[in-house]
């Protein structure tokens, strides 16, 4: 095993196996010190999801986020809302149902699934030059060639700059005239190597996987029949190394969903 693939494994065993105990400690300080929890709270974290809001960047066809207040602390002693949502809005994941009928409802992707070491391909030099930039495999086997080999337990985040452009529908979106999209994505031969890597999902800074010009959506169809699993409009991810990231997926629970918004944690080692 090369240097720079112990490098991007070693956080996540570190995170799991409690392997941060300092060379020469000993007794029960020293395993309360190197325990996963202790890690933890001296992890670094940076959230990767988008608040949700009634004017946030939708596909089209979408419903925005309706919420109407239902009580207030000045006249009912306590503030609740309602909220209308739907399944794929705002910083959210797409279950392999949501195109391969059969396969699971985002309530039964396995909790193993939805955390794992990043791998953060980053295009964003690309994207600025064409925002119709298509990721190869030859995106992806650069990230091979200086990392290491994508693994199984990896989640495969494209970084794109798109995120910069959030909360503006119309530069988030970037229609011409004809009403096409343009943003980047992943091509289906892209999708293919991933599915090749059994990785277990991949998310991106956009409104989709599949470029925004892009109408019969075969990255999707790809990868989902795949058994693996998006996650789209995330936030910034500059603050992301290639590797060293633990992230954690927490999308809504629903029954039957095809999908559902999610909360996006990114874990760092502490510094210093």
């Amino acid at each position: 095993m090369n240097t720079r693939y112990w490098k991007l494994l070693s956080f996540p065993v570190a995170l799991l196996l409690g392997a941060c105990a300092t060379s020469g400690n000993s007794g029960r300080e020293s395993r309360e010190a190197s325990s996963p929890a202790a890690w933890l709270a001296r992890a670094r974290v940076v959230d990767l999801a988008h608040p949700l809001t009634p004017d946030m960047p939708i596909f089209p066809g979408g419903a925005p986020l309706g919420v109407t207040v239902l009580g207030t602390v000045e006249r009912d002693g306590y503030f609740i809302r309602q909220l209308v949502v739907g399944e794929h809005i705002g910083t959210h994941v797409d279950a392999p149902a949501h195109f391969a009928p059969g396969a699971a409802t985002v309530d039964r992707i396995p909790p193993e699934m939805l955390m794992g070491p990043a791998a953060v391909v980053d295009v964003t030099a690309q994207v600025a030059q064409n925002p119709d930039y298509v990721v190869s495999p030859a995106d992806l086997e650069a990230w091979e060639r200086e990392h290491g080999p994508l693994q199984p337990q990896h989640l495969v985040l494209i970084r794109t700059g798109w995120a910069a452009r959030w909360p503006d529908e119309k530069r988030y979106r970037n229609a011409d005239a004809a009403g096409v999209m343009h943003f980047p994505g992943l091509s289906v031969a892209a999708s293919h190597l991933l599915r090749q890597r059994q990785v277990r999902g991949v998310g991106i800074d956009t409104l989709s996987t599949d470029p925004g010009s892009n109408t019969t959506f075969e990255q999707h169809r790809d990868f989902l029949a795949g058994g693996g699993y998006h996650i789209e409009n995330l936030a910034d991810l500059s603050m992301l190394p290639p590797v060293g990231a633990f992230l954690v997926v927490s999308p809504l629970p629903v029954k039957d969903g095809s999908g559902a918004p999610a909360r996006v944690f990114a874990f760092l080692p502490p510094e210093g």
